[in-house]
This record gives C-alpha cells, structure tokens and sequence, in this order.
C-alpha cells in the first residue's frame, strides 16, 4: 500500500430505504425528491424518471442536461419485457476527420486517446455530437409515461429559476472543471463570478446559480413541446450559437433526431434473466463479462478470494476483447460526468435512465442564447484513422453507459446503472452478482467493497477488502489499494431500485461516497 494513497478519515453509510410506496435513487437528492413528488401526483417509473433526469440536468450541469445524450431501460410490472430508449447520439454529419489531427502524448481525456491538436475532440466547439436526450426523454415519457411534457419539466424549470445550490460539492466540482470553463466567455460567466469558482461564506445562506438562459429555454421547451429543441426556436437558437462559434451542426440533422424504442437484449445468468441495451454501448460487454462469470465463479455464502480473482477474470478477458474490436485503448485519465438514477413505482415498474455529457462540463461551452452546457461525445471517438470507432461524419461513438434490469431467479427485479466511464461496466457487474450470486440485500450490496479492472494492466482494490482477498489478486495481477471516497473518485458510482413481489416491498440505495446521492421516497 503505498503511503501517500488518498484518504479519508469518516467512516460512512448510506442505508437503503425500504417502502411499499416507489422510489427514486439519484446522484443529488433534489432530483431523487422531484422524482418522487411525481409519484406522489399519480405518475410512474417513467414519468418519474423523466421529471428526477431533467431535474438533475440543473442541479449537476457537469453530470448531464439538455444537450447531452443517454440510455432508458423501462420495465413494465405487467410485462415480462424491457423496452430501451436509444439516445445514443452522432457525429455532425459535416465534420472533417483531418481537423482532428493527432498531437503528441496522450490527450487526457476519459478514454486514453492519443492527443488531438489543439484538443479539439475534448472541449470547444468541434467536440460536441447532435444532442439526442431531449428527444429521447420526450419518446420515453409518451410512450410510457402518463404525465404531460410540462408537468415533467415544471420542477426542472422552478429549480432552473431558483438556481442551483451552490453546496461545498458543487464549488469542488466546478473548481476541478474550472480551467475549461474559463476558455468560454459565457460558462465562465456562469460558474466563475469575478473569474473565480463561486463559494459558501462559511456559516452563511447558501448561494445559487442561476445558469443564463437555462430557465428561459426549459420554460420554451414546456410551453412549446419537446420537438421545439430540434426544428423550433430553441433549435434556431442552437444553430446560431454553434455557427458563430465555428461549430459543425446542419438544421436537417437537428431536425431528424428520431428517438428508436426497443426491446432490450436479453441474457440468462443464474436461473434469472438480465436486460441491456444492445449496440455501441457497454451492455453487450457486460453479458459477455457475465457469461464468463457464470461458469468461473461459484455463487452462495459470501464473495471471497476466489469469487474477487472471478471478477478479475472475467473482466480482463471481456475488457481484452472490447479494447480489440470496439476501439478504447489506454487507461482512463480524466474525470467522466455520467449520471444514473434508478426508479421503482409502487406497482414494480422500473426504470434504468444513464444520461451524461460526456467529461466533466461537456465540451464546457455553453451556448449563451440557450444556456445549454453542450456534450462533448467527440472524445468518445478514436481520433486515429482506420480503427473501429474512428472519427466519421454521420458516425454513432461507442459509449460506456451501462443501464440494467436484472430479473432474479426468485422473482426479485432491479434496476441499476452508474457513472464513471469504462469502470461503469465492473461495478454493474459486482451489483448484479452480489443480489444474483451471493443473495445480498440491496444494502448489503451498496455497503460491499468492489474492484475495478477496466482494462488497464492494474485492477484496483477497495482497500476495505479482506486481506486474503487482496493477496489472491495480487497472486497473478499488478494491484492497486484505493479509498472509496468523496474525490477523487476512483470507483463507479451506482444506485439501484428493486421490487420484491413476493414481500410487496421496494428498495433502494444510492452511491454511498456521494454527499449528495440520495433516494426519494413517494
């Protein structure tokens, strides 16, 4: 263990909380108790989710928001199916690979590229892919949602108005993205008044951030429908801001967003079924690293040495395979904004919803005549030509989101997801083999130490572990002891919902490092 490794003193828990009612888990407890309220009002899973994943756009504008993209999984309690919105996204169909020219070293950014001259693939205006997630929630909330757009906006719009608090975990996550922020005239205005990250006096009313013209373009997209971001005023508003800043971004690909609903993939593991997203996504990787485990892990009692070295395995192996022929090389090196929240109704519908910009802030521009933090799924791609997942107009990025709904063997459902780039895959692995396996409560398993082997030539140990799980690691691989902690955070970061029909009873849990993660009760 080397002795200048992170660390902090507390020793912290978050239980799970138990109800006949629904519940929603989130990265911030203000999206969790929007969510909820909508449950209170009569709505669902889904109208729930929609209105908790706006919510959070405003709160964690680093996470997630209107120009960014995202996964939905939808399971209906009367259904023995699971619908996936699509809101994966793709690259302006007029870009020009040769701008994105290779630099020397590597280009810090989430996936280990090498570096792009002048990093225009990680941040500014020729990072960014058309943004698909407004469509996409506004597919999912039609679909199966029985709330109208502007209800599931209103609490979105009120906190826009309000603004955002401005906690000590927000100035921490806007010092950490401070230095992108302050090469953008208006997302330094914004989020660094007087050129510095905004902060709390200490034992004084918390400040808040009213984000430009954010609250004005939600209240747009309430009163004039979903379709306004793509072809109305709001996208006439995008095309502007994005031309002026040299962007690539044509008005007939904005205007042919369509949002795709599927059935999900489907996977048998232990006499259960799991549910994924199919595509350029982290689902096929994980039933893939599933697979493996299902024949080298033995489950019951509790995971040991040997059930950790299985994980380790099966990760090494799928993360093998993925690097090869999906495009990812390198290890990850710069801090991803992923956001996932989880939802179960009192009826046992359930809802898996990742959505994210990308890095942290995106490409950090935000767009001044909509207040729009744009994604910056450029980065997603292999800058180096003649790769897998190479730049290419009109292309789909491979994506490390990684939604779930697990159906146990016993009749127990949960959804799951994270955040956290390539270590999103693992820890959505060991939850659904710490409840499939080793029969875990959902707060035993929020509570139990993961490990993370994501591709690199180390796997990452939670230094909670047992000693003997540790040595058993290091037997054949290079490790890493690691804090699970506030920041930085090393491990992914999951919530989860569940139904037991059985018990008439939910169950939820969210991220337990986060000081903010929370779950809503209806």
């Amino acid at each position: 263990m080397s002795g200048d490794m992170a660390h902090e003193t507390w020793t912290i828990a978050k239980p799970a909380i138990e109800s006949a009612g629904g519940l929603v888990a989130s990265h911030h407890y203000l999206a969790s108790e929007v969510g909820a309220e909508m449950l209170r009002a009569g709505g669902n899973a889904v109208d729930a989710a929609i209105a908790a994943g706006m919510a959070i756009g405003v709160v964690e504008p680093w996470m997630s928001g209107l120009g960014g993209i995202g996964y939905l999984l939808y399971r209906p309690a009367g259904e023995d199916r699971v619908w996936c919105v699509d809101m994966n996204t793709r690259a302006p169909a007029g870009l020009d690979p040769t701008d994105y020219a290779l630099a020397e070293g590597s280009g810090g950014d989430p996936f280990g590229w090498p570096a792009v001259k002048g990093a225009r693939n990680l941040e500014g205006y020729g990072s960014f892919c058309v943004p698909t997630y407004v469509d996409g929630a506004a597919a999912a909330l039609a679909r199966f949602g029985t709330k109208s757009w502007a209800e599931a906006l209103a609490p979105a719009i009120d906190l826009a108005e309000r603004g955002m608090p401005c906690d000590w975990y927000t100035t921490l996550r806007i010092c950490v993205g401070a230095a992108g922020l302050a090469r953008f005239a208006e997302s330094a205005r914004i989020f660094l008044p007087g050129g510095l990250p905004p902060a709390q006096d200490w034992g004084g009313e918390m400040s808040r951030i009213v984000q430009g013209n954010l609250p004005k373009t939600l209240r747009r997209l309430a009163e004039a429908g979903p379709r306004d971001f793509y072809e109305g005023e709001i996208a006439a508003s995008i095309l502007a801001d994005v031309a002026e800043g040299g962007g690539k971004l044509d008005r007939s690909e904005l205007a042919g967003v369509r949002t795709e609903i599927v059935e999900a993939a489907r996977l048998a593991y232990r006499g259960g079924t799991v549910h994924t997203a199919s595509g350029l996504n982290a689902g096929p990787s994980l039933n893939q690293a599933l697979r493996l485990l299902e024949g080298g892990l033995r489950p019951g009692g509790v995971p040991g040495p040997d059930s950790y070295a299985a994980y380790a395995d099966a990760l090494a192996q799928t993360y093998a395979w993925r690097l090869e022929h999906m495009g990812h090389d390198g290890r990850e090196a710069a801090p991803t904004t992923t956001t996932h929240l989880s939802v179960v109704d009192r009826e046992g519908n359930l809802v898996a919803l990742t959505q994210t910009l990308l890095s942290m802030f995106g490409s950090r521009v935000t767009l001044p005549e909509t207040g729009i933090l744009l994604n910056n799924s450029m980065v997603s791609f292999d800058p180096r030509p003649g790769r897998p997942n190479s730049i290419a107009p009109g292309r789909r990025p491979l994506s490390n989101m990684c939604p779930a709904i697990v159906e146990r063997g016993d009749g127990l459902r949960f959804a799951v997801g994270s955040s956290g780039g390539r270590r999103i895959m693992p820890a959505v692995l060991q939850y659904i083999s710490f409840l499939s396996d080793f029969g875990m409560s959902v707060d035993e398993a929020i509570h139990q130490p993961r490990i993370d082997s994501s591709g690199g030539a180390a796997v990452t140990v939670d230094n909670r572990l047992d000693a003997s799980i540790k040595a058993r690691l290091g037997e054949a691989r290079e490790t890493i002891e690691a804090v699970s902690g506030v920041y930085p955070s090393v491990f992914s970061s999951p919530n989860i919902a569940a139904h037991d029909p059985a018990r008439r009873l939910n169950t939820a849990g969210a991220w337990v490092h986060s000081p903010v993660a929370g779950v809503g009760v209806e």
